[in-house]
């Protein structure tokens, strides 16, 4: 297989068991789950699995033939790495640390992690020193772990291009940090700054470890359906993949629609008929 799709959990409704989901995401062309540690307590108590619940899904996901492949930990929004408050920075490390050991237990290879020092608080050049000191203590933890982190490009001004992140990228100079962007976030970027999404990608050469397919409108970064929005997905899958990236995660979320499966399809058919095309080229 010469790329891997991945199916972003909170595509699908919450009343779904795990082996439900894992059966829906390979019938509408998915290869692996991506799974969220978000800020909700809910999420962020699947840092505490049980060893033995860690192990059922360890085999659930074989057995299904959909293993997680990624985590998407946006749970620094609430316990940034940044923050003032040394207990909240405190509590971020210990969640980074935590999804390291639940990766590992569940064999997931890479953690995208949200580009903010802060999220609540007023960001300032503390924040960023901070951030930077506990990203390399993060790093650490990684390498540690043989799991790569990778920053996804975010809707704020602190890490919303590829460039951007580089300069974290550069300066840890670790190969367990990475970039993993969020193709739609770029989209909108492109317009406040004037540079090209292709070319931004560009100058992340060598370091984007894998990307978030997901559609925007200017100046709307969620909850926009494929097809509606603004972003030119073959050109930037196109650049993408000469870019050596040959993992992708659809990005988009259940909003109550009786057709979600019909969702999951047509975000699948979207990926492949650019992918499919590109890899056959190979």
């Amino acid at each position: 297989m010469t790329y891997q799709l991945g199916l972003y959990e909170k595509a699908t409704p919450r009343r779904l068991t795990w082996k439900d989901r894992m059966k829906e995401a390979r019938t509408a062309g998915f290869d692996f789950l991506e799974l969220s540690i978000d800020e909700s307590e809910e999420r962020l108590s699947r840092l505490n699995w049980s060893a033995q619940n860690r192990k059922e899904m360890f085999a659930l996901s074989r057995d299904t033939g959909v293993p997680f492949g990624s985590i998407c930990l946006s749970g620094h929004r609430k316990y940034p790495l940044g923050s003032g408050d040394p207990d909240l920075r405190a509590q971020g490390l210990e969640i980074m640390e935590k999804a390291l050991a639940l990766a590992c237990d569940l064999g997931i290879r890479y953690i995208q992690l949200a580009g903010y020092d802060v999220y609540y608080e007023d960001a300032s050049a503390d924040t960023v020193v901070r951030f930077g000191e506990n990203l390399r203590k993060s790093v650490d933890m990684a390498a540690g772990c043989g799991v790569v982190l990778g920053f996804e490009t975010m809707e704020t001004p602190f890490m919303d291009t590829v460039q951007k992140a580089m300069s974290y990228v550069g300066s840890v100079g670790s190969p367990y940090l990475g970039i993993y962007p969020d193709l739609g976030n770029l989209t909108n970027a492109s317009l406040l700054y004037g540079v090209p999404v292709t070319d931004d990608l560009q100058t992340g050469a060598g370091h984007i470890i894998a990307a978030h397919i997901k559609e925007t409108r200017p100046g709307e970064y969620r909850d926009v359906p494929f097809g509606s929005g603004h972003v030119d997905f073959p050109a930037v899958l196109g650049a993408c993949w000469e870019l050596g990236v040959r993992r992708y995660v659809t990005e988009f979320w259940y909003q109550g629609s009786d057709a979600w499966r019909d969702d999951l399809r047509q975000a699948a058919a979207l990926a492949h008929g650019i992918l499919g095309p590109l890899s056959k080229e190979a």
